[in-house]
C-alpha cells in the first residue's frame, strides 16, 4: 500500500512594493485533476495567470489566501510579514497537509514539517499554483486600492516602486496603505 503525502504549496506575493499588503497563497492540488500551463507567477502573462487561477481554486483538493497588512509589515518586518501571511494561509487550509513546501529560503513555522525550496515555483507544480493564486489575489485588492486611491495609479504598478509611483507619491505624500518602513516612503516622512 503506498501512502501518499498530502503537500501544500506555498509562495507569496508583494514583497517588493511600497503599498499594500504582501499576499501568501498555500494550495494542495489533487493528483487526479492535473492543470496544464502551471508556472511560476512571473514567468506568466497577466492573461495566463486570470485564466489560470479559477482552474487552480476548482480543482485544488485545498486552497487558501491570506495577507499581512501595512501595519504589519512595518511592526515585523518584510520577511516576518511573509511568513506571518505563509502561515496564515496554511492554518486556514479545510484539509491539513502532511508536508508543506515553501518557495524560497525560509518556512513559516506551522507544526507541520515543511521545506524551503529555492525557485520552488518553477520546480514544485504546488508551489506555482500557490504563486499564481498570490499574485492576482494581491493583484485584485490592489485594483480596489486604486478606486480608494486613484491619484498613485496602483492599477498600473500594483504598488511597486515604478517611475510613475516615485513620482506619484513625492506629489501626493505617503497614503495609509503606504509601508512606511520601506526607504523611498520613510525618505519622504523624514524632514
Amino acid at each position: 500500500m503506498s501512502h501518499v503525502l498530502l503537500i501544500c504549496g506555498v509562495d507569496e506575493a508583494g514583497r517588493g512594493p511600497l503599498a499594500g499588503p504582501v499576499s501568501a497563497a498555500a494550495v494542495i492540488l489533487d493528483k487526479s485533476r492535473p492543470i496544464e500551463g502551471l508556472a511560476d507567477s512571473k514567468k506568466l502573462s497577466e492573461r495566463q495567470r486570470d485564466q489560470l487561477a479559477p482552474l487552480i481554486r476548482e480543482r485544488a483538493l485545498a486552497w487558501a489566501v491570506a495577507y499581512a497588512e501595512v501595519e504589519e509589515i512595518d511592526r515585523l518586518n518584510i520577511l516576518q510579514a511573509t511568513l506571518l501571511a505563509m502561515k496564515r494561509a496554511v492554518l486556514a487550509l479545510h484539509t491539513q497537509p502532511q508536508q508543506v513546501l515553501v518557495d524560497g529560503l525560509y518556512c513559516p513555522q506551522t507544526g507541520i514539517p515543511s521545506q524551503a525550496i529555492v525557485k520552488g515555483d518553477s520546480k514544485v507544480a504546488a508551489i506555482s499554483a500557490a504563486s499564481i493564486l498570490a499574485k492576482t489575489a494581491r493583484d485584485e485588492l490592489m485594483l480596489k486600492m486604486h478606486e480608494q486611491y486613484p491619484q498613485y495609479g496602483f492599477d498600473g504598478h500594483k504598488g511597486y516602486p515604478t517611475a510613475a509611483h516615485l513620482a506619484a507619491l513625492r506629489q501626493h505624500g505617503v497614503s495609509d496603505v503606504h509601508r512606511r518602513s520601506f526607504r523611498p516612503v520613510r525618505e519622504l516622512l523624514s524632514p
